[in-house]
């Protein structure tokens, strides 16, 4: 929301956001944290939920998959609770994502009406496939494009109806997307319901914003493919109002750096295509590598002009209670959530109290 501030003038409340951000992304991270993925909520009695120590419910996808949808904590964590993810949650067998693991059954853990369901049935522990289309959107912004591909292919319907067997267990329409799919037996594979899930918009938006990499932003067009390198290239075609574009995307394995962008023949320095609405048809190519830099439109992004960017910084002091790397990097975090929390452009320099003693 401080990019939106920031554009209306209101460069106070911008401030504010991005204060109030980053506090509650120190507090993600020195809380929230369990070891090998972000826990998924607290109960009132300061106990957790999706963590380790639970018999039910270990793991909550949404905090993994959202945790790099807002670039929030550390990279590292990032990348250590997708690889929860893949292990624990994505059912190969079945073809689907579960939404946390393992089911609530028979512990006293009291979630809510969720634990009202069969276990694998919607929230508690099936497909709920909001959250299975978060996922896959998390892989593909990580830079892993092999099994993000692996997620959609594993969402779209017509892969769960390939032969009468599967037709028989999914049970649904083929071609249409389902708010959920179960996930234990006897109904596992079996698909919940369709034609009224939003996630069929977030799914769209997966393909086209983020595997595809078409961002419309008002009246520009930015490009950042993230398909698997199997995938030479791929068409498509664009309507705005009364024009049509037609674009050619080819992937190029030796290619580094900004992709290359023609419109008719013609080069377009910034890498963004600005669109017209002159009732023509326009022909688009794109080249692109397999680490496609993005575009930042209005600007000339990485090819040149000016970002500006605002950091916190956490210093730590070396030293007799601080000699390992271990010892020294939790106190430079601690710095760091410390800087995060007063806001930007801020450096906190941590040290032992005790030092400074007698």
């Amino acid at each position: 929301f401080s990019a939106l501030a920031s554009r209306r003038g209101d460069e106070a409340f911008a401030t504010r956001c991005l204060a109030a951000a980053g506090e509650l992304e120190g507090r993600i991270e020195e809380h929230a944290w369990d070891g090998r993925w972000y826990r998924r909520a607290w109960f009132d009695d300061g106990s957790p939920l999706g963590s380790a120590q639970n018999s039910e419910c270990q793991i909550d996808s949404l905090p993994q998959s959202w945790a790099t949808i807002a670039r929030v904590g550390d990279p590292g964590r990032r990348r250590l609770a997708l690889d929860a993810v893949w292990d624990q949650l994505v059912r190969k067998d079945l073809g689907i994502v579960e939404l946390l693991g393992p089911p609530f059954d028979s512990s006293a853990l009291d979630p809510g009406y969720i634990k009202g369901y069969p276990p694998g049935v919607r929230e508690n522990a099936g497909q709920y496939t909001h959250g299975a289309v978060w996922a896959a959107m998390a892989f593909a912004l990580a830079g892993r494009k092999e099994q993000a591909a692996a997620l959609v292919s594993m969402l779209n319907p017509i892969n769960h109806a390939l032969d009468p067997p599967a037709v028989k267990r999914y049970k649904l329409e083929p071609y249409v997307l389902a708010a959920d799919v179960y996930s234990q037996p006897p109904h596992a594979g079996r698909g919940g319901w369709t034609w009224y899930t939003g996630s069929a918009a977030w799914y769209y938006r997966l393909l086209h914003e983020v595997v595809l990499g078409i961002e419309r932003n008002v009246d520009t067009l930015c490009f950042r493919p993230r398909v698997p390198a199997s995938w030479a290239g791929f068409k498509l075609h664009y309507r705005y109002f009364e024009t049509f574009y037609h674009m050619a995307f080819v992937q190029v394995p030796a290619h580094n750096g900004p992709l290359r962008l023609t419109l008719d023949g013609r080069p377009q320095d910034e890498g963004t295509l600005k669109l017209v609405n002159d009732q023509r048809d326009h022909v688009v190519e794109v080249l692109f590598g397999p680490d496609a830099v993005e575009c930042v439109p209005g600007s000339s992004g990485p090819a040149g002009g000016e970002i500006g960017i605002s950091i916190s910084a956490g210093v730590a002091l070396c030293d007799d209670l601080a000699r390992t790397p271990v010892a020294l990097v939790e106190r430079a975090d601690r710095a760091l959530y410390q800087a995060k929390q007063s806001g930007k452009n801020r450096v906190v320099l941590s040290e032992n109290p005790d030092s400074r003693r007698g």
